[in-house]
């Protein structure tokens, strides 16, 4: 029996064993491949080997940043707290341009629409009843914007969450958040043909009045958590107005005095299906819209969505008030996220540039786990985006000169921040120069594009110069190298130095292609 016992628990032992082998990883570093050469000719650039160039205390380095260990376990321990508890172009033309003709969809009768707009009315503030033309409107979005719908509801698990916190803490409606889809198919930085700007379609005047600031630089008519908070306090002065949320939302859209005009025409009517004939036309569609979009989200299950995932959760993110000056290029190079990311995070910024203003405060929103990273190294990061800024100032001349100019036709998977690597310029100059306001691209488009290769032009070659490597430490490029990458490997050397060592003013190299990488 003892026997037994002991073969068996030594089976186990080994099984156990042959299961818990720690996982190594298949692709291993190769160690720094250094060179010392004398008297050779790189790239055709030649060197003098009696020009001494003292290496430079690289102090903005901003690659390979870590987090405090510590704060990231304490983050993580928040995070599983909260995870707990979560919640997990404008439209403008199709509202004006509402069809109120029978549409046939057979998957949804109309006993079972009512059915469903009764329970919907019964524990919402708005007369969500049954009439043909929300009928109408209702089966025309099921049948011909499945594809919109299903994108708009994997964004709505990122702003919906800020729009019930806003709506609850100025006694707003929760579902009053279905309006941004409406307004602007929740595009922050969305714009009419009249100028109406951001989710909730802020004309300058009226973002002025409930302090949203418009600049050259931000725009909190595309901020997301800003714009909501005064669109609260917009919809609370309209339903003060007219005790109605119906009424209120005819508001939002036209303006009190055109609702009180139509309540004129219509006898005194304040329903309002009654006055809606006598509402400007875009305002009479307004409404079935809203409807119609809330019906079709609260029983988006029963018609069968599959809502797209979004990038991100609004509770996977969080802010950090920045203290300097910086560019959303510099928070991606030092943090490893893109730049579309950062963009879609922070919209409110025009210029992908959040400036440092005396007595105003503007916010970084990040993925959370670039959070600690940043805030950890922020000084280093600063002190990066600074030095960065005082260099372009000076080549700026040289950068928009035309003879540099070249023009870049868009292909099939380029994006702003694509081009803007492969020519070593920002994102937002990329936008400065095309009059870009958003980041969509169509395949085919040209683009003006000024090269940091400055007095290059698209025809002619750079003159080729001899570089002599005699009693200097030199570096072959790998594939996956970058100036950032290889700086890192040398203590004491910089990205300027090794520009400065090799005669190259762009951060593109080539695989193969040897460096300098010592005084």
């Amino acid at each position: 029996m003892k026997l037994r016992t002991f073969l068996l628990a030594f089976f186990c032992c080994t099984l156990y064993s042959g299961f818990s082998q720690v996982k190594t990883d298949s692709i291993t570093k190769k160690p720094s491949e250094v060179i010392s050469n004398k008297n050779s000719v790189i790239d055709g650039k030649l060197f003098a080997t009696e020009k001494k160039i003292h290496a430079e205390v690289d102090t903005s380095g901003v690659k390979s940043l870590k987090d405090l260990p510590e704060a990231a376990e304490l983050d993580k321990k928040w995070l599983e707290e909260l995870y707990s508890n979560s919640l997990f172009d404008t439209i403008y033309k199709s509202v004006t341009e509402l069809k109120y003709e029978p549409v046939d969809y057979p998957e949804l009768s109309t006993d079972t629409l009512k059915a469903r707009l009764a329970r919907l009315n019964a524990r919402t503030p708005f007369n969500v009843e049954y009439n043909e033309s929300l009928e109408s409107v209702i089966k025309g979005y099921l049948k011909h914007r499945r594809g919109s719908l299903e994108r708009l509801m994997g964004l709505s698990h990122f702003y919906f969450p800020m729009f019930e916190q806003a709506f609850d803490n100025h006694d707003i409606p929760l579902e009053m958040k279905y309006l941004a889809i409406v307004e602007s198919a929740l595009k922050p930085r969305a714009r009419s043909r009249v100028g109406a700007t951001g989710i909730w379609q802020f004309m300058y005047g009226t973002g002025k009045e409930h302090d949203l600031d418009v600049s050259s630089y931000v725009d909190d008519r595309s901020d997301p958590i800003k714009s909501t908070t005064a669109a609260a306090e917009y919809l609370g002065r309209m339903y003060r107005i007219f005790n109605d949320w119906d009424l209120a939302l005819a508001a939002y859209n036209s303006g009190p005095g055109n609702v009180n005009k139509a309540i004129r025409r219509s006898g005194g009517s304040k329903n309002y299906w009654n006055i809606r004939t006598n509402l400007p036309r875009e305002t009479a569609g307004y409404v079935p819209a809203f409807l119609a979009t809330m019906y079709i989200f609260e029983y988006a299950e029963e018609h069968g969505f599959r809502p797209e995932r979004p990038e991100f959760q609004l509770i996977q993110t969080d802010t950090v008030h920045v203290k300097q000056m910086i560019s959303l290029d510099h928070v991606s190079e030092a943090t490893g996220i893109k730049i579309e990311e950062l963009q879609f995070l922070n919209p409110a910024y025009k210029l992908d540039i959040i400036p440092k203003v005396a007595g105003k405060t503007y916010a970084l929103r990040l993925p959370r786990e670039a959070v600690g990273t940043f805030v950890t190294n922020e000084d280093r990061i600063y002190a990066f985006a600074n030095a960065e800024f005082n260099q372009r100032e000076k080549p700026l001349p040289k950068a928009i000169n035309s003879d540099t100019k070249t023009t870049y036709r868009v292909q099939n998977g380029d994006y702003l921040g694509k081009i803007a690597r492969k020519y070593g310029v920002r994102v937002s100059q990329l936008k400065q120069w095309n009059g870009l306001r958003g980041n969509d691209l169509k395949i085919g488009q040209r683009l003006t594009i000024y090269p940091r290769i400055h007095g290059a032009s698209n025809t002619s070659k750079p003159e080729k110069r001899v570089v002599n490597t005699a009693g200097k430490q030199t570096y072959k490029v790998k594939s996956g190298d970058s100036l950032w990458t290889i700086a890192q490997k040398f203590s004491g050397v910089s990205v300027q130095n090794i520009k400065d060592w090799n005669d190259i003013s762009s951060n593109k190299l080539k695989i193969g292609m040897t460096l300098i990488v010592s005084k």
